[in-house]
Order: C-alpha cells, then structure tokens, then sequence
C-alpha cells in the first residue's frame, strides 16, 4: 500500500470513517428539531418516465427512528410495483394529495427527471418536509435559490445525492490532500462518460458530480470559459434540446470547459465521444506540484495515487498505486452514508454535507458552461443570471 505522511494514522481513519458513516449522533437534538419519535416518511418517484434514480426509493428502508407511511407515483403499474418494493402502507398517484393527507416529514425526490424536481419539492418543503432529492438538483439557479430560500425559512434541510461527496475514499482524498501529499494543487482535469451522452447530457448528469467534488477539494470556483459544439460547430441559444431523462435544457455533444479556483488552481471538464478510449474512466485527475491522484467516479470510487519518475533511455514508468485499498471497493448502500448524515444534520440543526447549497452550486457551473460558451468570454461567479442560457426568456 502506498505510504504517504499523515497526522492521523491509517488505523484511526478507518475507525473515525466507520463511526462517521454509521451515522452515530453524539449531540442531543437542537431546539425545535424533530422529537425522539418515529418521522414519518414517503417517495415521490414517476415510472412512467424512468426508474427512481439510483435506490432512492429504499433510502428509508430498516431505519431506526423513521416510517414508511406512503408513495406517490401518477403511473399505475409502476407505483403498484413501487410500493410492493418497499412495502409502503398506501400510495397515491398524485404526489399533493399524498403531502396533504400523510404530512410526512422526511420526503424522498427520487425520479431522475429534474425538470420535476422544483416543483415537487417547492410542495414538500410548504408541507414541512425534509428533502433528500435525486441529482441534478434542479435545471437552474432561480429554481435552487427558491428552495433553499424557502428550506431556511422554514428550519427545513435539503440533502441531494452526490453521493461521492461522503465515501470514505474521497474523505480520505480530502485529508491528505490538506496535509500536503500532492503539494501545491495546480490542476484539476475532469472527464464525463463521454458515452452516447456526451457533450451537454454528459455535463449536466455526470458533470454535476464531478463539478461537486472539485468544490469539495478546491472551494468554490472564481470563473468559467468555455466551448461548446453541436456537429463541429459552435453553439447557438436556439441549440437547446430535451433528453430522455429530462434535466433541462443541454446542447451540444462536445464541451470543453475551464474554470479557475482559488489560490491560482485549474480545472478543466471534457466530454466528446472520440476522447472516450484515451481519456479512459470518468473522473478527475489533480496534478500538484510533487504527484498526481486519479479519482475513478462510480457509485462506489476509487482513489489511485501516481508519484513523479524521471526520463531514462528507455522512456518513462509511472505506477499508479491505491491511495487506501481498505477504503475501496463496492459499498452495500452508497445512499447509506449520506442519508444517516442527513437525518443527524435535522437532529443536530446543521446543513448536511450533501447540501442543497452543495448541489446548487452543481447546476451553477453547469449554467456556467453556456453562458461563457454563447458569450465567447468569462462567466464570474456567482452568476448574475440565474435562468437557463438555453430558454427563450434568457
């Protein structure tokens, strides 16, 4: 296993790891959060355009302290079969009607459709609900400012499944990386799956996720510049186009795009098809002044480190070589993690770590991309507009 030089022992990241995921509350509940008794909990989902994302509609299964009392789906067949899977006690095929008969106070926003997440979750959070919700988190700024405006109105919190944020490997990542492992960070190179997605699908679905961990690891991005391409050409406003798994709006089927973060760090995300082969697994490679770490995204990622070798006669070996193979490898529920840290932040009255601040700034850079790409110059953050480059009334 690679050695590197930490304060914290290998043995004492592993237990304080396992203590954090196990969700193990060591405070008593803030003033006015919710009591010891069981909270009432429900799925929102639509089969009818989709699955319900990645588990979302198990996230409450054999949790201590919480009660499935309903799904909501408007297809028939989907919410029978739905409700079967986790053995909800009723369901509904309209989600308000749910909300107002069962006044749950945790909801789970589980389709991957976010053109539906903002409404729905606008309902829930009048409701009184929590939020864990699906990613992207919502098509555009405007729509995240009005939830998260109307969350800390109501002493509500909202968590969004960027999962990745809270594995154990990437928590890892973030500890040596502040204590110096790579040196000084100088870049960040990220890629999509650049598969039959690639370009403005690719940004939007797996870009929000990368975008999330680069915030996590660098802080918050300073400006965008960007290149956008629709069949070898550059995009125009009218370019925009609705996929499958709604999202919003995308266009394009390459992006290019560079951003710069504090102290003087690069980052740059790719997506076209024909780098697919070269550029390899999606994830992010962080360059620093004394090695490289290559972050393999997946519901459960790994973490690879590549220290520097000089030139010889016969070229150049660079291994790659498991930052913690302990800490790697497939996890039983990856919504585990980030749902017991979401049901902790309600009792202890702090944002989780998978924010919808968090995920908002997801759809921000993603927003990014296009105004710098129509503009031909810089987007600076935060945006000064929050509606979507691609609609009519941008």
């Amino acid at each position: 296993m690679l050695q590197q030089p930490h304060r914290m022992n290998r043995r004492q990241f592993v237990k304080s790891a396992a203590v954090a995921t196990a969700g193990l509350s060591l405070v008593s509940p803030a003033p006015g959060a919710p009591s010891a008794a069981r909270l009432r909990a429900a799925v929102i989902g639509h089969t009818g355009r989709g699955d319900y994302g990645h588990s979302l509609d198990t996230i409450f299964a054999n949790r201590p302290g919480v009660e499935l009392v309903a799904v909501a789906d408007p297809d028939d067949a989907g919410r029978a079969r739905a409700a079967r899977k986790i053995a909800a006690p009723r369901q509904y095929a309209d989600y308000r009607q749910m909300l107002e008969k069962e006044q749950p106070q945790l909801v789970s926003i589980a389709m991957r459709q976010a053109d539906q997440h903002y409404p729905i979750a606008l309902a829930a959070l009048k409701s009184g609900a929590h939020l864990y919700c699906e990613k992207p988190f919502t098509t555009t700024p405007a729509e995240a400012d009005q939830l998260l405006a109307e969350a800390k109105q109501r002493g509500l919190k909202i968590a969004v499944a960027h999962t990745m944020r809270v594995a154990p490997i990437l928590q890892r990542l973030k500890q040596v990386l502040a204590e110096g492992l790579l040196g000084h960070l100088v870049e960040m190179r990220a890629y999509g799956k650049q598969d039959a997605r690639a370009g403005g699908e690719d940004l939007m679905v797996l870009g929000s996720h990368l975008f999330d961990l680069m915030r996590m690891l660098a802080g918050d991005p300073q400006w965008c510049t960007a290149q956008v391409l629709w069949k070898g050409r550059e995009i125009s406003a009218t370019d925009g186009r609705v996929v499958q798994d709604n999202v919003g709006l995308v266009a394009g089927d390459e992006v290019f795009a560079q951003f710069g973060f504090p102290n003087g760090a690069q980052a740059s995300f790719v997506s076209a098809a024909k780098l697919r082969e070269t550029t390899g697994h999606w994830g992010i490679e962080l360059h620093g002044s004394k090695g490289v770490a290559r972050i393999n995204c997946d519901i459960s990622p790994n973490v690879f480190i590549r220290q520097p070798a000089s030139w010889g006669a016969e070229g150049k070996t660079e291994d790659w070589k498991p930052l913690d193979a302990a800490l790697a490898g497939a996890a039983p529920d990856h919504n585990a993690g980030p749902v017991r840290d979401w049901l902790e932040a309600i009792a202890q009255n702090r944002e989780p770590e998978c924010s919808g601040a968090n995920g908002a700034w997801a759809v921000e850079m993603v927003m990014s991309v296009y105004w710098a790409a129509l503009s031909g110059g810089r987007s600076h953050f935060p945006l000064k507009m929050r509606t979507h480059p691609l609609s009519k009334g941008s």
